[in-house]
């Protein structure tokens, strides 16, 4: 057997079920070797697209997925997605074949360019050491939850591996969780019995089993309001006392009882500047908690009072088994009918700004969170209009909403979404992309298309770079290089073999309508041509950072 053919094998046995990429000469026997042995191969249209497909069923099945590339441009057409993995903390293998002449026209330092993003690098070095390595990679990815790139070298590829070889391949141990001291379960503990307004702020280490379980019973105890980061969204949907998102997609009653919290705890969040809009939600007087398994973590965006290492279900139950009378805490009945009336911002009233040929992105957004099944699962791009999509479409749980916003690049929200939904098969996937996103990603609608996902691409369509054009258009600034003549995205849909409606009111939304009804034999493509007199309330924020 040869080692490209024992690599693949290796990485299934290792646990890998799904892998994504394009194939070339110098991944070819590798990916057909991983097909063979049972993984499900899905050939995507450009390797930026692969990467990020395999970042979000990653994210969205709690599994690790590989992404397969040739070696040179197929790596470097592939590093946005890989940084965007590396940034989250995704457990992801990139495996890229690698040559090894640096006179080759495809040699590039693949190990510098996996470094520069923040990626791992391991590297397939001989035939007797080829299965060790592959299975070292992925355990490498489950354990320290990191991109990793395995490089594939073409002269080992062709070399035979050792008898029996494969034997040793075998799925990586999981992550332990980590214990917390009983130290910090103590300080947390009495921090929230002096405790009357608490708030728990969830993050993306709380998606784990049994978190939100774990998060509610000591939530209930001291009269906790929920929240969470854009990361986990869902996390607590249904909890009377939610407030859904923290941060720049809040709604302003939830940034009003976060700010009027006395405690604020982090549980497996950054507490950054996205989520605590800058500080501006922790009050003056408050106190900041922030617990994490990784102690790097705490502390890092802002100054902490408790910082406590450990994992969020494990500590949320030491706490809670530490004893402690029932409290109020910030649980009134004044608060409750506040919530229940006002906590998610699609039930605060706006005023429509929609004209006859273009409607205003809240009116879209609220018309389709009642139009679309609640069962879904929600990938979003970047850009002026992500808040809207973000704040406004609810999502069923945590594992409903996928958010690929470390790196900040427009162009991976169709990607993410394919991902999501083959790692959620029983959702209707649901792409919110600006028309700049839509129209850099647009060769995976072919991929859409082909794998038979019943999917809604939501186009939120102002003909700009919107956040370029409402960050510097108010000093005056000449905006032609981000603006743009009409597309008929609808038309590029159609093209692709989706069904297609360009939406300027309301009543447009009737084909959105028919499409849910059935049978969806085709996906959907809304080219939604969304008013653009004003940026967006989220990025005048997010503005003040830079």
């Amino acid at each position: 057997m040869k080692v490209a053919e024992a690599v693949g094998r290796a990485l299934c046995a290792a646990g890998v079920g799904q892998v994504f990429g394009v194939v070339g000469s110098g991944n070819f026997h590798v990916t057909n070797a991983m097909v063979a042995a049972g993984a499900r191969f899905v050939a995507a249209r450009h390797e930026g697209g692969a990467a990020t497909m395999a970042d979000a069923y990653a994210r969205t099945s709690g599994t690790v997925a590989v992404v397969s590339v040739h070696q040179g441009p197929g790596l470097t057409n592939a590093m946005t997605g890989i940084a965007e993995a590396a940034k989250s903390r995704t457990p992801l293998v990139v495996l890229a074949a690698e040559v090894t002449e640096p006179r080759s026209n495809f040699y590039v330092d693949q190990e510098a360019l996996a470094r520069a993003v923040g990626a791992v690098t391991v590297r397939v070095t001989s035939a007797e050491d080829a299965v060790e390595q592959a299975c070292a990679a992925v355990g490498l990815a489950v354990r320290e939850r990191r991109a990793v790139l395995l490089n594939l070298p073409l002269p080992v590829q062709a070399l035979d591996v050792p008898d029996g070889a494969l034997a040793q391949a075998a799925p990586p141990a999981e992550r332990a969780a980590v214990e917390p001291e009983a130290e910090g379960v103590a300080a947390l503990a009495e921090l929230l019995g002096q405790s009357r307004r608490p708030v728990f702020v969830a993050g993306r280490g709380s998606r784990g089993p049994g978190s939100r379980t774990a998060l509610e019973a000591l939530a209930e105890r001291y009269g906790a309001l929920l929240a969470t980061s854009a990361v986990a969204r869902g996390l607590f949907q249904g909890n009377p006392w939610s407030l859904d998102i923290s941060g720049g997609f809040a709604s302003p009653l939830a940034s009003e009882l976060i700010q009027g919290a006395d405690l604020i705890v982090g549980w497996g969040c950054a507490l950054n500047m996205w989520t605590m809009r800058h500080g501006h939600l922790i009050g003056a007087d408050a106190t900041v908690v922030q617990v994490d398994d990784d102690p790097s973590a705490l502390g890092a965006h802002r100054p902490v009072h408790l910082g406590v290492t450990g994992d969020v279900r494990l500590t949320a139950r030491q706490v809670f088994d530490a004893g402690g009378e029932q409290r109020q805490g910030y649980r009134s009945p004044e608060t409750g009918a506040a919530i229940a009336a006002r906590a998610r911002l699609r039930d605060v009233r706006h005023e429509d700004t929609s004209t006859r040929e273009r409607i205003d992105p809240r009116t879209l957004s609220i018309a389709l969170d009642d139009i679309l099944p609640a069962e879904r699962v929600v990938g979003v791009d970047s850009g002026n209009f992500m808040g809207y999509p973000s704040a406004y479409l609810s999502v069923p749980d945590e594992k409903g909403f996928c958010f690929t916003q470390a790196f900040q690049s427009i162009g991976l929200g169709l990607a993410t979404t394919i991902g999501a939904a083959l790692a959620q098969p029983d959702r209707l996937p649901v792409a919110a992309l600006g028309d700049g996103g839509a129209l850099m990603g647009a060769a995976e609608l072919d991929t859409v298309r082909r794998l038979g996902l019943p999917m809604v691409v939501v186009v939120y369509d102002d003909e700009a770079y919107g956040a370029e054009v409402h960050h510097f258009g108010p000093d005056g600034h000449p905006l032609d290089t981000v603006r743009f003549p009409p597309t008929d995205i609808a038309a590029v849909g159609r093209g692709y073999g989706f069904e297609a409606v360009t939406v300027r009111t309301r009543a447009d939304l009737k084909a959105v309508v028919d499409w849910v009804a059935g049978p969806r034999s085709a996906p959907l493509l809304i080219d939604a041509k969304v008013v653009a007199d004003r940026g967006s309330w989220w990025l005048e924020e997010a503005f003040r950072g830079h």
